[in-house]
């Protein structure tokens, strides 16, 4: 079918959905859809992605702000399909007022995010960035570290990723608790109450999804119930975190280190965090991994088509059903 006016028309802004041909696009263009590769800064706000889609009848996201001005700029718009897990930068409320199914890829990343946990730990454990630095530099200078086996790691959420840093942290002998009131027990887990985490954990990493209720969950409060010393992965969420609330516990020593893969506001200019020696930053790489793009990539077009056609099953969220909710 050639691409006309009324044909479905995916307009796919998601960097590594758009960087190279191959399966994940192909999906849609075997489908009889028109691909609209939109690549740009990200993520996009609210107003430039509603003039991307105006005459879309899907959009295919990375983080880019979809609120109620995008739906109400999009009258095509039928289905909005998340490069990744996380849709907190979708207004679900908006999205079922005007009808828009939303969906995402549950478990594409899974792998890459759980290593990339483990590298967080690894680099504040040995405080490589240091290292390195010093070793560029034409020092030599050698900071003891401390090793993981033998120490307890907390997990806060025990989903998909929560159980895969498990694994791969049982695997360098660490003891593993976690507290999700929710999640199903896991091989080589222990629940504990969140009392009894914050007393145990040397190491306490983030696996929630953001929404009201975890928006700044570790705050002031949380951080002073944590083990004297302990350190704090988060390789989730940027809101989960008190940016301010974290820095003031670096600072003071309370907490001996702390990682963060995202942050309230992207890229994190003036957070109080990027100063401090004993925080390690990285820039939202979680997912950015090969193999984990092309999981995602395929799993959200064929989200798209399944949702446009009715035929085959989608990763909902949010939205009329065509299939399964994941």
């Amino acid at each position: 079918m050639s691409a006309t006016a009324r044909d479905p028309r995916v307009v796919a802004t998601a960097r590594a959905f758009c960087a190279s041909d191959g399966p994940h696009q192909a999906i849609i263009r075997d489908a009889g859809m028109e691909l609209v590769l939109a690549a740009g800064p990200s993520p996009r706000s609210a107003p430039e992605l509603a003039a991307l889609a105006a005459d879309a009848d899907a959009l295919l996201l990375g983080l880019d702000h979809c609120d109620a001005s995008v739906f109400a700029a999009a009258p095509r718009l039928r289905v909005v399909s998340r490069f990744g897990s996380g849709i907190d930068t979708v207004d679900l409320e908006a999205a079922a007022r005007h009808g828009v199914t939303v969906t995402n890829t549950p478990g594409a990343n899974t792998t890459a995010v759980a290593e990339l946990t483990l590298g967080l730990l690894l680099a504040i454990a040995r405080d490589l960035p240091a290292a390195v630095a010093t070793a560029r530099s034409g020092g030599w200078a050698r900071k003891s570290g401390w090793e993981l086996e033998g120490k307890t790691l907390g997990l806060v959420g025990l989903g998909r990723i929560g159980r895969a840093v498990a694994a791969r942290a049982a695997a360098f002998g660490m003891r593993v608790i976690a507290h999700d009131p929710y999640a199903a027990d896991a091989p080589g887990v222990s629940r504990v109450t969140l009392d009894e985490l914050w007393a145990e954990a040397d190491v306490v990493s983030l696996h929630l999804g953001l929404n009201a209720d975890t928006h700044h969950v570790v705050d002031a409060a949380f951080l002073e119930r944590m083990k004297p010393g302990a350190v704090l992965i988060n390789a989730s969420r940027g809101g989960l975190v008190d940016e301010s609330a974290l820095a003031d516990a670096l600072r003071s020593g309370r907490l001996a280190g702390a990682a963060a893969d995202a942050f309230d506001r992207e890229p994190p200019v003036g957070s109080p965090l990027l100063d401090l020696p004993n925080f390690v930053p990285t820039p939202h790489l979680g997912a950015a991994t090969r193999e984990a793009a092309q999981r995602m990539g395929e799993a959200a077009a064929r989200n798209v088509v399944a949702v446009l056609t009715g035929v085959g099953d989608a990763d909902v969220v949010a939205g009329p059903n065509p299939g399964r909710t994941a």
